[in-house]
C-alpha cells in the first residue's frame, strides 16, 4: 500500500514520524514523507539519509502577508493610491500604534490576525504545495493539524483515505490558547469535522485519547505511545556523558534532556542543585541549546556543576542517557497538554534504565508508580525545588544493589511494556485494516 505522511517539520529530529513510517516501510508499505526544508544547521552536515525504503520530499513554507492583511495591520505599506483610499484608516491605525506604544512601551498586535495570517499565508500555503508536489496513495496520513488538511485534500485527490495523527490537544497549544475565543472555536470546528472524516485517528496517550474521543465523538483512538525500541545496556556501561564532560567515574549526574523552554521546570531544577545534600551533583543538559537555558549555564552558583551537550541523533538518544544517575522532567501543569504529557523523554529514560524524576502528573503517575513490576521513578512537586532535590536525593542517596535494582527494573518494564516493537503493531494493526500492503 502506498502511505504519504505530510509533517510541518524537516523530520530530521522528529522521532515518532521516522518511526512510524521505518516501521510501515518495514511491513511492505511504499512511505513517502512530506517535509520542509532542511534547518540550516542540518542543512549544513548535508541531507540525512531517510529510513530504509522511505522517501523524504521537501516542499517551503511559503512566506509574505496578503494584502489585506497589510491593511490592516500596516496600511502606509500598502501602495501610496491604496493607502491614501484608506487615509482614514491609516491614520488611525498609525495613531494607535505611535501613541499606544509610547505610553505602554510595547508593541501592540491586532487581534488574531498574525495567527489568521500565518495558517492562511503558511500553513495553508505549504499544504497546498505539499499535496501538489506529493505522489497518489492509498492512505493519506497528517502529523498534527496542522498538516491535516494537505491529508485531507490529497486523499479527496487520489479517492483515498486519510489518518490523523495528533501528538498534542491542538486548542490547548501555546499559540492558539493565545487567540481570542472566537478563533478557537472555529479552529476547534474545523479539526473536528476532519477528524471526524479520517479512516483513523491515533495519538500518543491514554490521556490525550480519552480527550479526542470525547471532543471529536469517536469511539475510537489508536494509542501509539512514542517509545524507542528495546535497548540493551553494554557491558561495561558506555558512560557517555562522563566521558564527554570529564567527570570523575561515579559523579552523580542529573540529567534534563529534550526541549529547554518556559514552564519545563528548568529554572526549579536549578534550583534544586543548590539545596543541601546535592553538592557534589552535577546538572547537565542535553538538547538543542535555547536562550532560555542561558542563565543557568552562568549562574555563579552552579559553577563547575551544570553543562550543556549539544543534541544528538534520535537513534543515539538512549545510549546518551543511560549514563545519567536521574533524569529530570519537571514540566510544570501550565496547560492541558503539560496535564496530560507522556513526553518522549519519559520513554527515553525507561529505555535506559535511567530512573526519572517527574512531575506528579496522572499520566505520568500511571506509568511510573503504576507498573506490576514495582516504581521505576519518583514523582514530585514541579513547582517546588526543595520537593524536586528530595526525590532526586532518593535516587542519589540508594545502597549501590538498591540502586542497580532499580535501573534493571526499568529496563524490564521498557522491555516488556515500553517499547516501539509493541508500540508499532498498534498502527501496523490500523493499517491492515484499511487494506494490505502491496
Amino acid at each position: 500500500m502506498r502511505v504519504v505522511m505530510y509533517v510541518l517539520n524537516d523530520v530530521t529530529r522528529d522521532s515518532r514520524v521516522l518511526r512510524e513510517a521505518r516501521s510501515l516501510a518495514a511491513a511492505g508499505h511504499e512511505v513517502t514523507i512530506m517535509a520542509t526544508p532542511l534547518a540550516a544547521d542540518v542543512a549544513a552536515a548535508g541531507e540525512p539519509a531517510a529510513p530504509p525504503g522511505v522517501a523524504i520530499r521537501r516542499v517551503a513554507i511559503p512566506t509574505g502577508s496578503p494584502w489585506w492583511v497589510t491593511a490592516v495591520r500596516a496600511p502606509w505599506r500598502l501602495h501610496p493610491v491604496a493607502a491614501v483610499l484608506l487615509l482614514p484608516w491609516t491614520i488611525a491605525r498609525a495613531a494607535w500604534v505611535l501613541v499606544v506604544n509610547w505610553l505602554l512601551g510595547r508593541p501592540i498586535r491586532a487581534g488574531g490576525i498574525d495567527f489568521v495570517r500565518r495558517w492562511r499565508v503558511e500553513w495553508l500555503g505549504w499544504c497546498r504545495a505539499a499535496v501538489a508536489g506529493a505522489p497518489a496513495a492509498d492512505v493519506h496520513h497528517a502529523h498534527d493539524m496542522e498538516a491535516l488538511p494537505a491529508a485531507r485534500a490529497a486523499a479527496a485527490r487520489d479517492g483515498a483515505r486519510y489518518v490523523y495523527d495528533s501528538h498534542e490537544i491542538y486548542l490547548a497549544w501555546g499559540p492558539v490558547l493565545r487567540q481570542p475565543r472566537l478563533l478557537r472555536s472555529l479552529i476547534g470546528r474545523w479539526e473536528r469535522r476532519m477528524a471526524r472524516g479520517a479512516a483513523g485517528v491515533v495519538t500518543v496517550g491514554e490521556a490525550l485519547a480519552d480527550h479526542l474521543r470525547q471532543r471529536f465523538g469517536l469511539r475510537r483512538v489508536i494509542v501509539v505511545h512514542n517509545c524507542p525500541p528495546r535497548w540493551g545496556p553494554p557491558k561495561p556501561p558506555e558512560d557517555r556523558i562522563r566521558r564527554a564532560l570529564k567527570l570523575p567515574p561515579g559523579t552523580p549526574v542529573v540529567l534534563c534532556h529534550g526541549g529547554f523552554m518556559a514552564n519545563r521546570g528548568l529554572e526549579q531544577t536549578a534550583e534544586a542543585m543548590l539545596k543541601p545534600g546535592l553538592e557534589a551533583a552535577h546538572l547537565v543538559f542535553l538538547g538543542y541549546r535555547a536562550a532560555f537555558i542561558e542563565p543557568i549555564l552562568a549562574d555563579p552558583r552552579l559553577a563547575g556543576r551544570v553543562h550543556y551537550l549539544p543534541a544528538v541523533a534520535p537513534s543515539d538518544v538512549t545510549a546518551w542517557v543511560a549514563g545519567a544517575s536521574v533524569d529530570v522532567m519537571a514540566i510544570l501543569p501550565t496547560d492541558l497538554n503539560s496535564r496530560v504529557s507522556t513526553p518522549n523523554k519519559l520513554f527515553e529514560s525507561l529505555a535506559a534504565g535511567t530512573p526519572v524524576v517527574s512531575s506528579d502528573l496522572p499520566a505520568r503517575r500511571a506509568i511510573l508508580l503504576g507498573d506490576p513490576l514495582g516504581p521505576l521513578g519518583v514523582l514530585c512537586d514541579p513547582a517546588s525545588p526543595a520537593s524536586i532535590a528530595a526525590a532526586i536525593r532518593s535516587v542519589l542517596e540508594l545502597e549501590p544493589a538498591a540502586r542497580a535494582d532499580l535501573r534493571t527494573r526499568i529496563v524490564a518494564a521498557a522491555h516488556e511494556r515500553w517499547n516501539w516493537e509493541i508500540e508499532s503493531v498498534k498502527l501496523l494493526d490500523l493499517y491492515r485494516e484499511l487494506g494490505p500492503a502491496s
